[in-house]
């Protein structure tokens, strides 16, 4: 019989090849097994935090890595992934300590002396962000003269006036299957447009089905334009009578986003009564500026676009009240028991803007479900974890059947978890060409049914996912 330090090895084998198969949570929980029946081993811990880090659990992956440490303190690979998670969560500090001490430790490791240059230089930008930033900056729209902006005679596509048409939508969508762009006069209006229909929505818009509607909710898409086409291939696309709710997190890893984000736009622009966008964590500058939309909208357009959009995504509402019965938002629930849909109702999103490390808004954004009861750590290192408890709790005071939210992978493209009242929708098949998970979407009758569907990948051109995040420090991982 197999001693347990040899069991050990064996789990840890197995973790390895789940590893190799690009199963995240398969190889976490063979390290797990490892672990439990040999703690000692700081392979095990670092093995398990890469896992953590290619699933976004970040917060798991600094603990990990912090454990290998106190078992190894020479151990370089401890301290180069907890860097590269500090990184992740936009902690550049903690990660210079920890390259610092990779180069320490071997001074020929040129990986961490690069990765150490790129944090220091993300230091610098922030500093020089936070310099110059002034209160009530103008708006990017100030002094832009959109009338005034010549399309070219030899642009091919459909002209666009002062209100969206249906031919412009089918036009761009053909346009950007082929590597197209649309003019930056239009880019300027749609996104013009939408900034000021969705500043006048509700902080939670609230939303009755009509008999005659579909309505289709739809979770991250993350840029993968492609795969959303498919989804609109399989479902329809949005229409008069089918109406759509994005729940976040349109853009920043898959390259592309712009694409996508103006695809969404120009649909709540042609129908704002029939096209819902919720604001996710991707919708905000500071992820924007180190996981790629800033780079790709100066990269296809110009830096105002980016601005333009920013300012947009700061406006956008954060939650949507469907028939009284789910809560659609993009992170999940709250540090505060007392929360209810009022407290939603009330946040000034328009004052705040950004979410900032605390506060409802952060909690609407970051948060995720776990198993246990009450509340924990967050696993990415922001925000925190709630558990079934928690969202009985939340369902029954504020008259709920359910939180539908995103924000995370499901391998099957949704999960249903906390006895039903807390359903995780992910939209984006074979995330960033790496994770094998489906894609879903639900659809929602009148009755307020749900009717879950999944989808699979499709391929794409040849650019990778993350193309213009600036640095190599992101782009790698």
């Amino acid at each position: 019989m197999a001693s347990a330090v040899e069991q050990a090895t064996a789990y840890k084998n197995d973790g390895n090849k789940a590893f190799a198969a690009h199963n995240w949570l398969g190889a976490i929980d063979l390290y797990s097994k490892a672990i439990d029946l040999n703690d000692k081993e700081p392979t095990y811990f670092t093995n398990r935090a890469q896992a953590h880090i290619k699933s976004e659990a970040y917060g798991y992956a600094i603990a990990d890595a912090t454990k290998a440490i106190e078992l190894n303190p020479k151990f370089v690979k401890a301290y180069f992934r907890r860097a590269v998670a500090y990184a992740a969560i936009l902690k550049p500090k903690d990660a210079v300590k920890d390259f610092k001490k990779c180069v320490e430790l071997d001074p020929n490791n040129k990986d961490a002396k690069l990765r150490l240059a790129e944090c220091q230089k993300i230091i610098r930008q922030l500093n020089f962000y936070a310099a110059i930033e002034v209160g009530d900056e103008p708006s990017a729209a100030e002094g832009l003269d959109v009338d005034s902006i010549a399309i070219e005679p030899d642009y091919d596509g459909v002209q666009l006036k002062d209100q969206m048409t249906q031919e412009f939508i089918d036009d761009m969508i053909e346009r950007f299957k082929t590597g197209k762009k649309i003019h930056k006069k239009y880019v300027y209006q749609i996104v013009i447009a939408v900034k000021k229909i969705v500043y006048d929505e509700s902080t939670m818009v609230e939303i009755k089905i009509p008999e005659d509607i579909k309505f289709t909710v739809c979770g991250d898409t993350h840029g993968q334009y492609f795969d959303l086409m498919e989804l609109f291939r399989l479902n329809g696309r949005p229409s008069e009578k089918h109406w759509y709710l994005f729940n976040g997190d349109f853009v920043d890893r898959g390259s592309w986003s712009t694409e996508i984000a103006l695809l969404l736009y120009a649909y709540k622009w042609l129908r704002p009564n029939g096209m819902f966008l919720n604001r996710g964590n991707h919708e905000t500058d500071d992820m924007n500026k180190v996981y790629g939309f800033e780079g790709e909208c100066k990269a296809k357009y110009n830096e105002r676009v980016f601005k333009l959009f920013s300012e947009s995504f700061s406006a956008l509402p954060l939650a949507t009240l469907i028939g009284d019965k789910y809560l659609v938002l993009h992170g999940g629930l709250f540090s505060d028991d007392n929360v209810t849909l009022d407290d939603i109702r009330k946040v000034d999103r328009h004052t705040q803007r950004q979410p900032g490390q605390s506060g409802l808004m952060m909690e609407m954004l970051w948060t995720d479900p776990q198993k246990a009861p009450g509340r924990g750590p967050s696993k990415r290192g922001v925000g925190m974890q709630f558990g079934p408890d928690v969202t009985k709790r939340f369902c029954e005071k504020n008259g709920l059947d359910a939180i539908i939210r995103s924000h995370e992978v499901r391998m099957d493209g949704y999960e249903e978890e906390h006895d039903g009242r807390c359903i995780t929708v992910f939209s984006a098949p074979k995330y960033c060409d790496q994770t094998e998970n489906r894609g879903a979407y639900i659809n929602i009758s009148p009755s307020y049914k749900l009717d879950f569907h999944q989808f699979d990948a499709v391929p794409h051109p040849p650019i990778r996912p993350m193309a213009y995040v600036n640095n190599s420090l992101m782009s790698s991982m």
